[in-house]
């Protein structure tokens, strides 16, 4: 348990001094996207939770993820720098792309309350089209 909280206390002191880098580098939307996207991807996931339009085995993916992604154990252990959480990005990343597929990506934008770009940025990431494309 104590390594755990070292640990989440590291990479919570990476995050805060990435945000500030990029405050005092004048890149201030940035600093504000990336401190809120936490927060964001949380109130997507219990809007996806509790969105009717999401199937039900979905559902249980995604808590699966979740506890996947809260776990100590991992197939790559936390505190290798870069790589330890890169398992945990990797189901989050899986689960959102078929979520994405399974309920459309605008259920995600629907339920994403932060800066619409920062979704797009993730879902390009995802390689999901966007809504445009979609529709055609």
């Amino acid at each position: 348990m104590r390594t755990a909280l070292i640990i989440l206390a590291v990479v919570a002191g990476i995050w805060l001094l990435a945000i500030a880098l990029l405050f005092v580098a004048g890149r201030r939307t940035a600093a504000r996207e990336l401190a809120a996207l936490v927060p964001n991807v949380i109130a997507l996931l219990r809007g996806l939770a509790r969105d009717p339009r999401v199937p039900r085995r979905e559902k249980w993916l995604l808590a699966g993820a979740a506890v996947w992604i809260a776990s100590p154990i991992d197939l790559i252990p936390e505190f290798i720098p870069v790589l330890g959480p890169l398992d945990d990005a990797v189901v989050a990343a899986l689960v959102l792309r078929r979520l994405v597929r399974v309920a459309g990506s605008d259920v995600l934008r629907e339920h994403w309350r932060g800066d619409p770009a920062t979704l797009e940025r993730m879902l390009r990431l995802l390689r999901v089209p966007n809504a445009a494309r979609e529709r055609t």
